[in-house]
């Protein structure tokens, strides 16, 4: 494992150790480099409030897929739904 180290300006005091946990972890995540789980794991959250929180820096828990990538997977769910029958509820 990697230790970093920041120096950050006197002016700087009010910055959250976990807010930049949560920036470098995000970025990490959306380049690829890190799991959701892993990157929640660095956070110190769970995988679930990871990929909750995640969004609201830019990144998308998605990824950056190609439409041929998202209509091929479409598809393999359309597959994967025909195997299963589908059953309404109404709650009474």
């Amino acid at each position: 494992m990697i230790t970093l180290t920041l120096e950050l300006p006197d002016q700087a005091v009010d910055v959250d150790e976990k807010e930049v946990r949560m920036f470098v972890a995000a970025r990490l995540f959306e380049q690829g480099k890190l799991s959701s789980g892993r990157a929640a794991e660095i956070v110190g959250i769970t995988k679930r409030e990871f990929i909750e929180t995640v969004g609201q820096y830019g990144v998308s828990i998605f990824g950056q897929s190609t439409i041929e990538e998202v209509e091929r997977d479409l598809e393999n769910a359309r597959a994967a739904s025909r195997n299963f029958p589908v059953t309404s509820h109404t709650g009474e």
